[in-house]
């Protein structure tokens, strides 16, 4: 692909985007940056909510990860809908009522400041490290990219740099409002990319569409179950750790939960929910396909080999120069193989999907940990001044921070962004889903307040023990077992303390 291509469709999209800041920002209301004035259309959040929640883990690691887990991911998607379920009964209905703007102040209102505070800064640790890991992932496409124009000197660190920026520039104004309406056309794209491809590749094998799926869910690297009780990924353990990353990764997530409450009122945002779960898990099957019509294709056409045995490097793809096999990780096989064996009307809606999945989960990570700073710490729902000045000096800071972290995880990649992510949202979520747990569960009269941020830091170095143990057997149940280390911990610290109170 040229180059002069590739920025044209980098600033039409950019400009695209820009456009729509413009159409969505309200300069009189401060407000709207934070809810949209509860007055987001449903089916546009449940759709835009598929890009967020996707992105660009979806668009390149799920694919890829087919080679190691086959279609075994979908036991964690049907873990999400019942994640979704509690969702829609339990959560919403308490943050309406309550008229949050950070799903956090529910834990001020329930225990106190401390674990007001301390939930906010387990949320903005658990998103930055969340939205760190998808950007380094696209960067690192987006650095294949540059290299195949030729451009070999521009630095990684750049490169990130320049994402952030744009994401910074169209959202700066807007929020959440704009966020919401990107998101709608970024969801469109990404879609489409994946959609496209599978049609590429449906075509290039002479193979029509229904011939092509049925190929594939014939082939055993399109088995569901996995019924090995001792591996991590056993389909019980997958839908139950699915149902607690859907809980706490948008249930008890400020980015993800914002949207739900730009809905006009309850009914409206449970609405959302039940389209954006229909939506879910049609995509997360379709580009679980697309994983396996890749491999087809690149076995095939003898352009891929799969080592199943090495978890480090489980592929290798054939260089278009050199003509040798070099091994790889498998979040790279979309991205070579549409750069480097497709025609270049498909690199370029890979591009265009790439840049939307980027942006889709970035813009609104970057807008929701603005929001709960702003709210949680600064307090600035309770001030009548406008204070646009000060909600833009902490996007910045953000923005920089984010910066940081991704050219840390430079050096900690694996074999599967998504594996990563999970594994980090278990340790940092799960004293979110302990403090939330035990305002449900317990008394409104008991308030460990001062106790929790003890009883989170207890829980993950429990969570972390167990986990170096019994790592195989645990898999993505790391989530809930912090959880319920978390809710224990709390209590007992709180017992203890009360009856210190009472000797007194």
């Amino acid at each position: 692909m040229n180059i002069w291509i590739f920025l044209v469709i980098l600033m039409s999209y950019f400009i695209m985007l820009i456009g729509i800041s413009h159409l969505t920002s309200d300069k009189k209301d401060s407000s709207s940056w934070f809810n949209a004035n509860k007055s987001a259309p449903w089916p546009v959040v449940a759709y835009g909510m598929v890009g967020t929640s996707l992105s660009g883990v979806t668009f390149l690691s799920i694919p890829g990860w087919v080679a190691i887990s086959n279609f075994s991911y979908m036991q964690t998607v049907l873990g999400y809908l019942m994640g979704y379920a509690l969702i829609s009964l339990w959560l919403l209905p308490t943050y309406y009522k309550k008229n949050v703007t950070s799903i956090y102040q529910y834990l001020g209102d329930r225990f106190g400041p401390i674990t007001h505070k301390t939930g906010a800064v387990f949320f903005l640790i658990s998103r930055t490290v969340g939205a760190g890991f998808r950007l380094y992932l696209v960067a690192i496409v987006f650095q294949i990219l540059t290299q195949s124009f030729g451009l070999k000197a521009i630095p990684f660190w750049l490169i990130v740099s320049i994402t952030i920026l744009l994401i910074f520039l169209y959202t700066f104004r807007g929020g959440i409002k704009t966020v919401i309406w990107t998101d709608l056309v970024q969801t469109t794209f990404m879609l489409m990319a994946g959609l496209a491809a599978f049609l590429w590749l449906a075509k290039t094998m002479n193979l029509t569409i229904p011939s092509l799926i049925t190929q594939i869910h014939n082939d055993p690297i399109s088995n569901w179950w996995v019924t090995d009780w001792s591996a991590g990924n056993h389909f019980l353990k997958n839908i139950a750790s699915g149902a607690f990353i859907a809980l706490c990764m948008t249930g008890l997530d400020q980015d993800m939960m914002q949207k739900n409450l730009t809905c006009h009122n309850l009914k409206a945002s449970q609405k959302n929910i039940a389209l954006f779960c229909v939506i879910l898990v049609i995509v997360n099957f379709g580009f679980l396909s697309l994983g396996g019509a890749l491999y087809q294709y690149g076995e095939k056409s003898g352009v891929v080999e799969i080592h199943k045995d090495n978890l480090e490097n489980p592929i290798s793809i054939k260089n278009p120069e050199s003509g040798e096999f070099e091994p790889t990780i498998t979040d790279k096989l979309f991205a070579r193989l549409a750069l480097d064996y497709s025609p270049d009307y498909i690199g370029v809606v890979f591009i265009l999907g790439l840049i939307a999945a980027a942006y889709s989960s970035a813009d609104s990570a970057l807008t929701g940990l603005t929001t709960s700073f702003c709210i949680d710490f600064l307090r600035m729902d309770k001030k009548k001044t406008n204070n646009s000045s000060t909600r833009l000096l902490v996007q910045s800071v953000i923005a920089i921070v984010l910066l940081g972290v991704i050219l840390i995880f430079k050096e900690i990649s694996e074999p599967a962004v998504i594996s990563s992510i999970f594994k980090a949202a278990g340790y940092t979520y799960g004293p979110l889903l302990g403090f939330f747990a035990f305002g449900f569960l317990f008394p409104e009269k008991m308030k460990p307040d001062y106790v929790s941020p003890l009883a989170a830091i207890v829980a993950i170095l429990a969570t972390a023990f167990i986990s170096s143990s019994y790592h195989k057997e645990v898999g993505f149940l790391i989530l809930p077992i912090n959880g319920f280390f978390t809710l224990i911990f709390l209590f007992l610290f709180h017992s203890a303390r009360s009856a210190l109170e009472k000797k007194k």
